[in-house]
């Protein structure tokens, strides 16, 4: 069985870079103290780019990839307003990020939705793992050090934040389809943010 090639159009591959890019700023802007064309401030927004972006842009392609796995349209639209909010609001020392979404069109009981639901989070859970692991063998220190701790706060912070019960959240959706796969993410996801304050 040959694996499912994911399908793009154009004005959703412009979305995807308009929000990747526009959330990299942001936080790299809220972790720089502010805009500006220094080193410091190039360094943050590729450190951004790698763990807040990367963590974003997958979480929403793993939706992609499960609901095109099931037959159904699936394509991200980044929310422009709420884009802008969050650039504005880093200058204030604080973000709230909700860059857009997949929407599906198809046939999805609760059951296709909850799996859909659930490899967003599972994939931020993956990745909050992965960086934790680069962190153990990076040089205290390093810029692999950094990386590797603010990747693993951002993306276990965006699985626990994606699993609350909250409707319009994946956790909403993940809870309606299994009440053992909720509890299951949900506890792996505290247990990542609560290991990045530790090590």
């Amino acid at each position: 069985m040959h694996p499912l090639k994911m399908r793009f159009s154009g004005a959703e591959l412009r979305d995807l870079a308009k929000a990747w890019i526009v959330i990299s700023l942001a936080f790299a802007i809220l972790n720089s103290g502010g805009f500006s064309l220094t080193p410091r401030f190039f360094a943050a927004a590729v450190i951004s780019a790698i763990t807040v972006g990367v963590g974003f842009l997958l979480h929403e392609l793993m939706h992609k990839y499960f609901a095109q796995k099931y037959g159904c349209r699936a394509e991200f639209r980044a929310f422009d307003f709420m884009l802008l909010i969050a650039f504005v609001m880093s200058f204030f020392g604080f973000v709230f990020a909700a860059p857009g979404g997949v929407f599906i069109q198809g046939n999805v009981n609760p059951a296709r939705n909850g799996r859909i639901s659930a490899a967003g989070p599972a994939t931020n859970i993956v990745l909050a793992a992965a960086f934790i692991a680069s962190g153990l063998v990076a040089a205290p220190g390093s810029l692999l050090a950094a990386v590797a701790a603010y990747g693993a706060s951002i993306n276990a912070w965006l699985a626990v934040f994606n699993m609350l019960p909250i409707m319009g959240l994946d956790g909403s959706k993940v809870l309606r389809w299994n009440f053992a796969a909720y509890i299951a993410l949900l506890v792996l996801s505290i247990a990542l943010m609560v290991l990045t304050f530790v090590l």
